[in-house]
This record gives structure tokens, sequence and C-alpha cells, in this order.
């Protein structure tokens, strides 16, 4: 879950003014007019992200930082994600990352053999794993992938888009999906369309406001059914992120994009596309005002005439709106129409739009920036339909966030979560085409509509969690978090989310009878991946995002997620694969001894650890924790405190806590809270690095390394370092005063103060540095390994490698889709490393 792009921007700083506060249990009450209990409240970590949404309501913005409930997690995510690869600047233009692979492909190649590790389904929420406060139990979960952004379907065949897993085709109704986008140079997808003569159309730049995706490198047309693509255009597109694509049935396709509306012709890939719409001038260069078009819909029998757009900025702007071409849509044919009825014309943020098949009714969702920005319980202004189909209305309200509670929500009542809290984040709409009063809304959850909005029914709830059908006898729940629906010839309505795919039969109402697509789709987004023996073989732990921690241990069909919510960094003891230690967010870490089965939460942080004068008042989304590269009981993590704990798998940390504050990164010069962003611990060693609260834009953004060789805690000071965000810390194993840090973010070829290089040494415990980066492609780094006398560097373009005795020369490990490694370990006692990566799972890669 995640967000916000920009101009010219792979990543741009969200501005989302929400607020959240340290996490806190507190016991969840029933508002006066709420329904009577249901048979199965809220357990395991759904409790949790319910209380911690519940207490965020009235807060300073300046107090993100802290764990928070669900809605509040894409956000601060987003914002965290987005800043480490754009610091000390708000942007970085995509033609960077296209650079960048083309420095990589221009590299040797190295020998090398990658094998995916993650080839098994995950089941989120498996027999036997029931822990009470970080399961799924009850949830209804069952086989997921990665986000699925975008879907399209020809006949029998299914394409579904992921959020940076690339695209991928399945010829049997999902049944099975191969990929067909690996080799690209972006694998992050916004839109999917099918032509009227069965080409494929890619839209890349995930549309989800949500900067945990790329911006994309353009639109993509395949004619034979994707075995092979071809750019459409130039570099018009570039930057862009993709909304929608749409053919108007005249030869002309429209995308909708994060800088405007665009139209192409239809039939080639040659020639420029138009800007047909732009609405704000966007004079200050603002990254937030460059013409979010969040949806373009052609009215059916008009022959392209009648063309409307949405100018949908989540947080509004002044010039957010409808826009309506009434003659074909051409540069300067667009209008900016106030739509009547009760659509608050002063209201509107993202929009989506969906006509029925004849033209005779017009749906949209329409999200309140005033509620997004008022931090209300939901942002979700309603759901309108034009009953004449005239794209200016009169609008009625059919929906909203009560209505849609009403019927059969699992939101209904969440304290301080209702329906349309992600408004701004999930929005998807479609009419069928035989009947032009049924209508399938998603949001959080899917409703359907058999009677043009007078009534609806949830037809995929958010979890089982508090339903009147209980949880024991409800049908299994899909995933929350809706993002793509697609509508069959042979009614089937598919439905894509932060859990992959799903379909089923149109004529269902109510809940239950989806059929999970997920068992072949490769696409799940890691943040950390490690392993430990287990038995004859080896246990492999990852943290995901918004799909809590896995676990693959040997000879199991499946990998599993003991468990839920967002997961982070994890810890393995190499010796003994099942003891783990996962993460939620915000440092709330959880250990485990026996695989997963059961849990006991270890969290220094203000709300799991009681003590509010010891406690730890602030730490990253992802926040760092390591052991101690000699010694599996010793560890240490970081918020706003560096903490150590030689306890191990006995640690706990509740009412009395076993970690102790052993340094602070003070605070900044706002005041706000220094946190840590990677530990590496070598016996009495530590290196921890951190950044600033603000964390970018410039000129506030600050980073650096603290570490305590030499006796005492210090901070370390060399020009050779560059101020951006510091991503990994790794030290040899030989030699605790040999120490490597790898940086994230680009250089000031591409964003002002960002300095030069990737990857820097130390051989004398910090007070010198030297730029190994050579001839290293200029790419965010993520992490790095020390294997079989080789350095491995993970990057947002995949894997490099170089002799560690003279790291002067780097080449290439081509192993791997061209996805974002996001962190790279040594396998136990082998010549390998294990590679998670964001959007395509889990890799071993052995060197060659």
């Amino acid at each position: 879950m995640l967000f916000a792009l920009s101009n010219k921007s792979i990543f741009t700083r969200p501005a989302v003014a929400l607020a959240v506060v340290a996490v806190t249990t507190v016991a969840l009450t029933t508002p006066a007019s709420a329904a009577p209990p249901h048979p199965d409240p809220l357990r395991g970590v759904a409790k949790i992200q319910v209380q911690q949404h519940a207490r965020s309501s009235g807060l300073r913005p300046l107090e993100r930082g802290e764990g928070e409930g669900d809605a509040l997690e894409v956000a601060d995510q987003a914002e965290q994600y987005a800043g480490q690869r754009s610091a000390p600047g708000d942007s970085v233009s995509a033609a960077a990352l296209v650079a960048a692979r083309g420095q990589a492909a221009a590299l040797p190649l190295a020998r090398g053999r990658a094998s995916e590790v993650t080839g098994q389904p995950l089941d989120a929420e498996p027999a036997g794993y029931t822990d009470p406060t970080w399961s799924n139990d009850g949830a209804g979960f069952r086989t997921v992938a990665g986000r699925t952004t975008a879907l399209a379907v020809d006949g029998n065949t299914y394409y579904q888009g992921a959020a940076d897993g690339g695209v991928w085709k399945s010829t049997d109704r999902g049944q099975t999906w191969h990929s067909i986008w690996d080799g690209q140079n972006t694998l992050s997808i916004g839109a999917l369309l099918v032509g009227p003569d069965h080409s494929l159309w890619v839209g890349t730049g995930e549309s989800n406001t949500s900067s945990d995706s790329y911006l994309g490198t353009g639109v993509y047309r395949s004619t034979n059914g994707g075995r092979s693509f071809t750019r459409v255009g130039g570099d018009e597109l570039l930057d862009h992120q993709t909304f929608r694509l749409v053919a108007d049935g005249q030869g002309q396709v429209y995308a909708a994009t994060n800088q405007g509306l665009y139209r192409h012709s239809l039939h080639t890939s040659n020639g420029g596309w138009t800007l047909v719409l732009k609405p704000d001038p966007n004079p200050t260069g603002s990254p937030y005002d460059t013409s979010f078009i969040s949806d373009v819909a052609i009215r059916p029998g008009t022959g392209g005439q009648s063309v409307l757009a949405v100018l949908g900025w989540r947080n509004g702007t002044a010039y957010n709106g409808f826009y309506l071409s009434t003659t074909g849509g051409g540069p300067g044919s667009f209008q900016r129409v106030t739509p009547a009825g009760d659509i608050d014309a002063t209201d509107i943020g993202r929009t989506t739009l969906a006509y029925a098949a004849d033209g005779s009714r017009l749906y949209a969702i329409v999200q309140s920036p005033k509620k997004l920005l008022a931090n209300d319980d939901t942002n979700l202004q309603g759901v309108f339909a034009s009953a004449s189909g005239n794209p200016a209305g009169p609008y009625t309200r059919i929906a909203d966030s009560d209505s849609l509670g009403a019927s059969g929500s699992a939101l209904q009542n969440l304290a301080g979560y209702h329906v349309g809290i992600q408004s701004w984040y999930n929005q998807v709409l479609a009419v069928d085409p035989k009947n032009p009063m049924h209508a399938y809304v998603s949001l959080e959850e899917v409703f359907q509509t058999n009677d043009g909005g007078s009534t609806f029914q949830t037809a995929s709830q958010y979890w089982n969690y508090g339903l009147t059908c209980g949880t024991a006898a409800c049908p299994p729940a899909t995933h929350p978090d809706q993002h793509a629906l697609a509508l069959t010839a042979d009614r089937q309505v598919v439905i894509g989310n932060d859990g992959g795919t799903y379909r089923r039969p149109m004529s269902v109402t109510g809940y239950g009878s989806w059929v999970d697509l997920n068992d072949t789709v490769r696409t799940l987004q890691y943040y950390d991946a490690a392993a430990g023996r287990s038995g004859h073989g080896t246990a492999y732990w990852g943290g995901l995002q918004d799909n809590g921690t896995s676990a693959l241990f040997p000879g199991n069909a499946k990998n599993i997620e003991p468990a839920g919510g967002d997961g982070g960094m994890v810890l393995v003891n190499p010796a003994n694969g099942q003891q783990a230690v996962g993460e939620y967010t915000n440092l709330a870490m959880y250990r485990t001894s026996d695989g997963g089965h059961t849990f006991t939460t270890i969290s220094p942080e203000c709300g799991y650890y009681t003590d509010a004068t010891a406690c730890d008042p602030s730490a990253r989304f992802i926040a760092p924790f390591q052991a101690d590269i000699h010694n599996a009981n010793h560890w240490v993590a970081a918020g706003n405190k560096v903490w150590d704990t030689v306890k191990g798998w006995n640690t706990v940390c509740a009412t009395n806590c076993d970690w102790t504050p052993v340094h602070s990164f003070g605070t900044d010069a706002a005041g706000g809270y220094n946190i840590g962003t990677a530990v590496a611990v070598s016996g009495v060693v530590t290196y921890a690095a951190w950044v600033d609260s603000g964390a970018n834009p410039s000129p506030s953004f600050a980073s650096g390394i603290d570490t305590n060789y030499g006796g005492s805690w210090h901070r370390i000071s060399s020009p050779v370092l560059p101020n951006r965000y510091i991503a990994g810390l790794t030290v040899d194993p030989a030699n605790p005063a040999h120490v490597y840090a790898v940086y994230n973010g680009y250089s000031r070829r591409w964003i002002p103060g960002g300095g030069i290089g990737v990857l820097f040494e130390s051989v004398d415990g910090g007070s010198t540095w030297r730029n190994i980066t050579a001839n290293l492609p200029d790419a965010p780094g993520d992490g790095l390994a020390i294997a079989g006398g080789k350095l491995v560097l993970g990057t947002d373009i995949g894997l490099f490698t170089a002799d560690r005795r003279s790291p002067t020369r780097w080449s290439r490990l081509g192993v791997l889709p061209n996805v974002a490694v996001t962190n790279v370990r040594t396998q136990p006692g082998g010549n390998a490393v294990l590679a998670a990566t964001h959007g395509r799972g889990m890799w071993t890669v052995t060197l060659g």
C-alpha cells in the first residue's frame, strides 16, 4: 500500500496531511449508534491495526513516524520509501532510471545462477498458525500475491499488471500465469488496455499516487499477445504515471496520466503522443499541481465525440474538476464543467468514471480532499450516478461511507476507519455491459448494486472479523485494498487488489464464490529476507509489503504468512530456521522459536514498551535491526535510540524490557527525532546510520553514521560521504574496523546536493572512507553482502558484484528480472546470496 509522485520524478514526497502517534494498545469502544456486537470481534494483527488508527485523529502531522493503522500506513510508508530515493531533493526524473539501466547493460556479465525461492503460493492464513497477537487467524484470507494494479481481458486470455512485478498473462481464465515483461526498463505498471484489434497496451508507472512505485517510462504496445513490445511515441510519457488507457472506438487511444491527458493513434506505435488537456499551468513547479488526470471516459454512442476527463489530485487544487470535450477530444476542445446535483464541485479529489455500455448512465466515485486533509474517518465524498448519462449531470449520490458500511462491510463499526478511508488510494468502477443498473464499486472492499444504486451489497469483504456470519461460517474473503476491475464476456468479474487477483460469476451477490487466481503469480514485494538451517534444508523468512512476515520451510508446498499486516525487516538464526524475528511497522518487533506458531512482542517503541520515560519515541516505517555477525543472540535495533540486547530468543519487552538503550541519535534543527536507517554489529562494535526527521527535501535533509568503534559513541564526519539516505551497513566478519556503507538515491547529476557514489568503504572504523563505486551505475543502492570472496550489491536495478580485495571493477549479475533488489544477505554456509525483491519475490543467487 503506498503513494504520491510528481512532475518529472521517479519518486516524489507525498503531500498528505495525515497525523500519526506512537502505538498504544487501547480498548475499542462501540459507538452508541452501532449495530449489536458481532460474534467474532477483531483479533490478531487486525486488532493492532485498528487500535492504532483509532488514536490518530486530531494529532499533529509532525507526529508521523510512529505506528499507525492500515490506512495511514499507506501514506507513511509511501513518504519514506520515496524520500530515501529522492533525498536530499524532493524528486528525481525517471530518466535517471533509464540512464542507470543503460549503464548497467554496458557492464560485463558476471557468472552466476539464480533460483527463485518463492515459487510456491503464499498462504496468508495457514492452518495451525493462530498467534493471538500477530496472525491472520479468522481473517478469511487465502493465497495471495503482490499488489495487482491493472487488469485487461481478451476472451479467455487475462492480463494483469503489478505494482513492481511487470505484466503477467493467462490463457486459461487466470488459473495459470506467466510473466511477459521481465526484460523491460521498469516493472511498475499503471494501466492495461486490450484494443478492439486485440493489441495489448501497457501504461507504465503505477497510478495510485504511490511512492513505493516508480514513475513510468511510457506506454508500450504489443500486436502478438505480449511476445514483444514497442514503445508508443517518444519521450512524451517519460516520468508519467498512467491512471487509465481507453480506446475511443474511432481509432484513438487516450492516456490519463499524472501530467495531463494524451492521445495517440490505436493503429501504430509511431509518432508522438499529443497532449490534449493539462489545465493547471503550475507556475511554481509544484510536484502536486501537474494536472493529475485520474480518469477519462468516452461516452458510448457519440462516435468518440464526448470525452470526459477529471483532474483529481487527492489533496485538491484550484483546477480539480470535470473537463468535457464534445468535439472529439482534441487539444483546446475541453471545457471545465460544474457537475449539477449532489456532487460538491468544490471538493473533487481522485475520481473514477464508468459509463453504461449504451451511454445511458454514468457512474462516478469521488474522493474528498477536504475530508482527507481533515483526517476524517473516511475521505469518500460519495458514489454518484447521472441517470441520463449526461457528463454535466445532474448527479444523484447513490452511496456514501455510511450506506456502504451498512451493506455488509467489515469496516462498519471500526472506530476511525470507515469505508472510503483510502479512497485516495483504492478506487475502481465497472458497469455490466448488459445491464446499466448493475455496477461494481471497489474501495477497500468491493460493493455491488443490481438496481442502479438504490441498494448495495458487499461483494468482497475486508476480512471476516465482526461479520454477523461469524469467522467460522463466513465464506473466504479476498484481500483488502482494491485497484483493478475487469468484466469478461463469459460473465465473470475479475478484481485486483493488494493481495493479487480473484474472480467470480457476475450473477453472484453478497459474500463468497471468489476463485483465488494467485497460485502461479510471482509478484511478492519484499523489503527484506533472511535464511537459517532447518532440518536437512533451509528456512526462508521475509518481510512483505501488506502481506506480513512470510516463512518457507523445507519440503512445504506453500510459503506461509504466520504474521500479518505489513512486514519489514527480518532476523533469522542461521543455525536454526525455526527462530526468527519479524517486524510490523515502526520497530514493532516480534520473535518466534517455533517457526511462527507463536510470537512474543519485543518492541522497545513507546506503546509496546510501557515505560514512557524510557521507550523509543520514533522509528522508521521499516526500522532496522540486526544480529551480531558472530553471536546470534546479540541483537541491535534502531529507532531514535540504538538498542542492544544479549538475551536473543529469550528477549522480552513490555512492562520490563531486556533492550538497553546504548545511544541516541538526538534531534534535528527543527526539534524532530533523528531515526535509524541501518545498523551493523560485530562483537562490541556497532555502526548505526540515521536520517533527520524531515528526511527531505533539501536543504533540511541530513543523514549520517554513528559508531562506538574505539570505545565510545561518536558521529562520523567525512568529506567523502554524500548527504543522502544510507540504506545499508555491512561489517567485514574478519575485521570490525572494516565497514561498508550503501547509499540510496541518485547522484548530483540528477539531484542537486546528492553528491557522488553508491558504495563506500572504511578500514579504520569510519575515520576515513573511500568511494568504491567505480563503474557501478548511478542508481539507488539497497544492501551489500560478502560471499565467496566477492562483494554483492543489491540496487534498484539489480545485482552487481566485484572482488572484495580490489572492488574497482564491477560486473552485472544479470540473472534476475529487472526488479529492485531491496536487500541482499549471505546465504548460511555457502557461496551464494539471498536477494529480496520488491515485486518478484525472493531469490538465491549462486556466484560463479
